[in-house]
């Protein structure tokens, strides 16, 4: 087989590779174990743990070259599923559509088959598989092209910005200094490499170009292999218990009731199973009060109260009968106090969500009070907080920062004049990326003695910068953080199979220890502890017959819930890549609490600075094969201690 090799610094430079030295790479006969989002991209394959990272997406280049649509998160409607070592995806591009295996296939190997079937015809630039490789790792690596002759070469590709090499080959090699990534065909093909704007190498492989016609069907099959340097060097953890932050009271839940039929066993076996520190219900306004002249008070005591509420406020009294406090949301509003028909989807612009009708604020304040004071005469009991839920992207009441500000005050002041002790939360935004819309209540002070909490949803906007805002702004307030609705992917219930992967259970858990150690929220609600974004298997839910039972996500979140209750937020400093951790103490109790998430191979970790009286860890561990199990307690000398972190896994330590 003859073979060309290129040097891609500088990347428009040629030069033959007589022999690739493997030497430096970790020899690894463990099984592979590929990554797969339920859109469709793969994200690395794992080895003994360690993730050897890259992108693949779909793409569709438009006939003029400019227009590019790609598989990506919350871009399609794609469903997912697993049948044993197969990952399979099926989601649509225009008028193409894509199903995708991903097969695990030996050491560091996947087979990777995808099929096209083109509805109509369609002039385009071409249909891609598409991988990418990140330039922190791949930026000094080799390209070798199986079955190529050197003066074959094209040094680019026609209309492919900064492309470099366009031609067939039986295969591709990327070899950097602890990276190697070998793409091999059944036979020759296409194959396009390129830069992309940040630098990220990319190969692009055809699966159709310039036009498709209705009824074509295309299948192209590849194989990925991915090998380098396994990352164990030992992990040192100090933990700094002189500077306690704010208070965690623990693992919350949300508890919105929606599927009538399998609901009420996960919420059972949640509450049965897990010390739950706060809860979040509905209120179901539009039910509630559906008529503005008709008092919704009387009609309930008339025994006239719609199902919906009377259920919506058992689940809180339930929860306050178990001494949880509970947060009271809005989702919707009653046709008479929003502008404009409610809209319950977007519209073709994008806008979500209908605003207040701001003549109608009085009747506004009173008809949600009403409701708390009705819970409170009829099940005696006051809700901590209030909330319009993710009123700054209008699910399904639409704010601005200025309206939300005017409410809060308005609100506000109203339930004081009626002796209430009900406070409200300031954001309880979409996404931690839209910060900006709590500024102007933060700027105002006449909203301080209103404001009981600052929250905010975990679903996108996860980098440290972006969550240090939200943590900042609790300091600045001076109230609690509260995470109101916790996990990772808005759109999952659209391809529930996921729920079950290794790979969502451990970014959730990886997220939640992220936002323990930056955030410091007093609690994370999950969503929910219902049968919606379920935490259990089977029951019925999402169609699955099997009989209910808790899968990995609930044994993160029962593992989570073990904290003990009221520690306070404490430094913990990691010296390696790859490892999550959050630590939590009370010095005068002398009790504390570390959450380690190892998203790599197995490490030895050294753990200091706790004070000398600590003198056992009790250790937890969950992962894909272990539900959280109770190991043998590490033992602590002088502050200090040494333990194990096995590859891939959610790890707790909690003081004896």
């Amino acid at each position: 087989m003859k073979t060309f090799s290129a040097t891609l610094r500088p990347f428009l430079r040629a030069s033959v590779i007589l022999i690739l030295l493997l030497s430096t790479f970790a020899v690894n006969h463990a099984f592979a174990q590929a990554e797969v989002e339920p859109w469709g991209n793969i994200t690395g394959i794992r080895n003994k743990g360690q993730l050897y990272g890259f992108e693949t997406s779909l793409r569709v280049i438009g006939a003029n070259g400019k227009r590019m649509a790609a598989t990506a998160k919350e871009k399609q409607s794609p469903k997912y599923s697993r049948r044993g070592d197969d990952q399979i995806v099926v989601t649509r591009i225009d008028s193409l559509f894509f199903s995708q295996t991903v097969t695990d296939a030996g050491s560091g190997k996947i087979k990777v088959n995808v099929q096209v079937i083109a509805k109509k015809d369609t002039a385009l630039k071409g249909v891609f598989f598409c991988i990418t490789l990140p330039v922190a790792e791949y930026a000094e690596s080799r390209l070798r092209l199986a079955g190529v002759k050197e003066d074959s070469l094209k040094q680019y590709a026609p209309g492919f910005a900064n492309s470099f090499v366009s031609v067939k080959a039986r295969g591709v090699e990327f070899t950097a200094a602890t990276r190697k990534l070998k793409v091999s065909f059944d036979e020759p093909e296409m194959v396009i490499v390129r830069k992309d704007s940040v630098g990220n190498l990319q190969l692009y492989v055809p699966l159709a170009l310039n036009e498709v016609h209705r009824g074509d069907v295309i299948t192209k099959t590849l194989s990925i292999k991915a090998e380098g340097l396994i990352d164990t060097q030992p992990v040192n953890l100090v933990i700094n218990t002189a500077q306690p932050g704010r208070e965690f009271a623990g693992l919350g839940g949300n508890f919105r009731l929606q599927n009538p039929k399998t609901d009420p066993q996960v919420i059972d076996y949640s509450l049965q199973n897990l010390r739950v520190a706060w809860g979040r219900v509905e209120m179901p306004w539009r039910f509630w009060q559906p008529e503005k002249d008709i008092d919704p008070t009387t009609e309930a005591n008339n025994g006239k109260l719609n199902p919906f509420v009377l259920k919506s406020m058992q689940m809180a009294h339930r929860l306050d009968s178990m001494g949880i406090p509970v947060i009271l949301s809005a989702w919707s509003a009653p046709n008479w106090a929003i502008v404009g028909p409610p809209r319950f989807r977007p519209t073709p612009q994008g806008v979500w969500g209908n605003p207040l009708d701001h003549t109608q604020d009085e009747a506004i304040y009173k008809s949600i009070i009403n409701y708390i004071l009705y819970l409170k005469a009829k099940y005696g009991f006051e809700v901590k907080m209030f909330s319009f839920n993710e009123s700054d992207l209008g699910i399904n009441i639409r704010l601005t920062g200025e309206e939300h500000r005017d409410f809060i005050k308005g609100l506000g002041a109203y339930m004081a004049s009626k002796g209430l002790h009900t406070k409200l939360l300031l954001g309880d935004n979409s996404d931690a990326t839209t910060y900006k819309f709590i500024y102007p209540a933060m700027d105002d002070p006449a909203t301080k003695p209103y404001i009981g909490a600052i929250s905010f949803h975990s679903w996108r906007g996860w980098d440290n910068v972006t969550l240090q805002k939200w943590a900042d702004a609790a300091t600045k307030m001076n109230v609690p953080l509260i995470v109101g609705e916790g996990s990772i992917d808005a759109a999952a219930w659209n391809y529930p199979d996921i729920f079950q992967e290794q790979t969502y259970a451990l970014e959730e858990i990886n997220l939640y220890t992220r936002l323990l150690a930056i955030c410091q929220p007093v609690s994370i609600l999950q969503w929910q502890l219902t049968a919606d974004y379920s935490p259990l298997i089977g029951g019925g839910i999402f169609g699955n017959p099997e009989p209910l039972h808790p899968g990995q996500r609930f044994w993160n979140l029962k593992q989570l819930s073990t904290t003990p209750k009221g520690l306070f937020a404490m430094p913990l400093s990691v010296d390696r890549p790859g490892i999550s951790a959050a630590a939590m103490g009370d010095n005068s109790k002398g009790i504390y609490a570390l959450q380690l998430v190892n998203n790599g191979s197995t490490r030895e970790v050294n753990l200091t600075g706790l004070p000398a009286k600590i003198v056992r860890l009790r250790y937890y561990i969950t992962n894909r094969k272990t539900n959280m199990k109770e190991e043998r307690a590490v033992e602590v000398k002088d502050g200090a201690a040494k333990f194990k972190l096995p590859a891939v896994s959610y790890v707790s330590l909690i003081s004896e």
